[in-house]
């Protein structure tokens, strides 16, 4: 009998899908082991409506001719960035390594020593220049370039030059940057493609949410860059892409190298990238739910505090926090938050958050001095429910 129950048991288990939602409490707006953003129900709705039937994905319904799968992305970004043309693939890794690949391959592409940064998964910018076929030129120092040390590194072998922004990690104090006019002009005087590598995407100014240095894609746009990419799952806050963004004889080029067709995204990815861009054209930023938690006051957190708190009862009590932006976004910035420190008698905080991590649906925290936290900025108002009932029933099994 024991034998059967367990091969039931193993058979269940191999059968349900190992990918699951869970309830972020973590405070990390963006994180990147929890998938990053969230979609919008709206999103949804249109990857549903394209996706479970036929679609005019690279059908022309104008004239019946074969179409470009890129056109329904392009004429968003277009009127969003102020852009002559654009295309999308997998991520942005992806999309740094086709731009090099299109515009630098066979020869020197010149970048500042303290733009040579690595991101999540050891995706270092040095080694995927490589794998690109172009080769490296580093000017300037880890803390100090200056426009005039990229104008004395281009030679006859210069193909683009690199301006990458460090989303991750900030340097400070005595250092110094060419500007992004700099940057553009020099490109033009020397006849020479400039591209940016923008990380996170931020399509507007951040600052009323407390994200003071992310540079806006269609500023570099308006400042003559000739190419650039950043995430769609980021600050976009929709899927996971790479967009790539510019003038039309460069992303011409890049869209005719075969490594294109290899890392372009399917209807799926473009159909919730055109929902989340159709939002922010239309100012329903709102809408998306990173933006919603950004934008989320202090005061409204604190008061969803004290009511959780009050429903959970002994087991909680509030606490003001700092939440992230998270996902390589903003390294510096946080976010004035509220949440509830849980404590369970009889369960350590590491027993406490196994408790949480079983539960259906999964309850993701953080530990901090020993304390089991819920951050409630990441958590929606529908999973509070659920996250009520989870903390109620972790605190009644331990007492029975």
């Amino acid at each position: 009998m024991r034998i059967a129950q367990e091969f039931a048991r193993r058979l269940d288990l191999a059968l349900t899908p190992s990918l699951r939602a869970v309830i972020n409490a973590s405070g990390v707006v963006l994180h990147t082991n929890l998938g990053r953003a969230p979609l919008p129900d709206f999103a949804i709705d249109h990857l549903r409506e394209v996706s479970t039937g036929y679609s005019n994905l690279e059908f022309s319904l104008e004239d019946g001719s074969r179409g470009k799968r890129d056109v329904h992305i392009e004429r968003l970004l277009q009127q969003i960035l102020g852009c002559e043309a654009a295309i999308v693939v997998n991520n942005n890794a992806a999309a740094v390594l086709l731009v090099l690949n299109s515009l630098g391959e066979g020869g020197e592409v010149i970048a500042s020593r303290g733009e040579q940064v690595e991101i999540g998964g050891s995706f270092r910018i040095p080694e995927v220049m490589s794998k690109s076929g172009a080769r490296l030129c580093e000017v300037g120092t880890t803390n100090r370039t200056r426009i005039k040390d990229y104008e004395k590194a281009i030679n006859d072998n210069t193909r683009l030059l690199l301006r990458v922004h460090p989303s991750n990690f900030r340097i400070i104090g005595f250092t110094e940057r060419a500007t992004l006019k700099q940057f553009a002009e020099l490109g033009r005087r020397k006849n020479i493609p400039t591209f940016e590598d923008l990380g996170s995407g931020c399509l507007f100014d951040v600052r009323e949410v407390g994200i003071h240095d992310e540079p806006v894609a269609g500023d570099s746009i308006r400042a003559g860059v000739d190419i650039i990419c950043f995430s769609g799952d980021k600050l976009l806050g929709g899927p996971q892409a790479g967009i790539i963004a510019g003038k039309t004889l460069f992303v011409d080029k890049i869209r005719q190298n075969p490594l294109f067709r290899a890392l372009r995204v399917d209807k799926l990815t473009i159909a919730a990238l055109e929902s989340i861009l159709i939002a922010v054209l239309e100012g329903r930023v709102d809408e998306i739910p990173i933006w919603r938690m950004l934008r989320t006051s202090p005061e409204e957190l604190r008061s969803r505090a004290e009511a959780f708190a009050k429903a959970a009862g002994a087991v909680a009590r509030v606490i003001e926090l700092k939440s992230l932006v998270g996902g390589g976004s903003a390294p510096d910035a946080e976010l004035p938050s509220w949440g509830v420190v849980l404590r369970v008698e009889g369960l350590s905080e590491t027993e406490l958050e196994e408790r949480l991590r079983s539960a259906e649906p999964p309850v993701i925290v953080r530990i901090e001095e020993n304390q089991v936290i819920l951050d409630l900025r990441t958590v929606s108002e529908t999973e509070e429910k659920q996250l009520l009932e989870i903390v109620r029933r972790t605190g009644e099994t331990q007492r029975g």
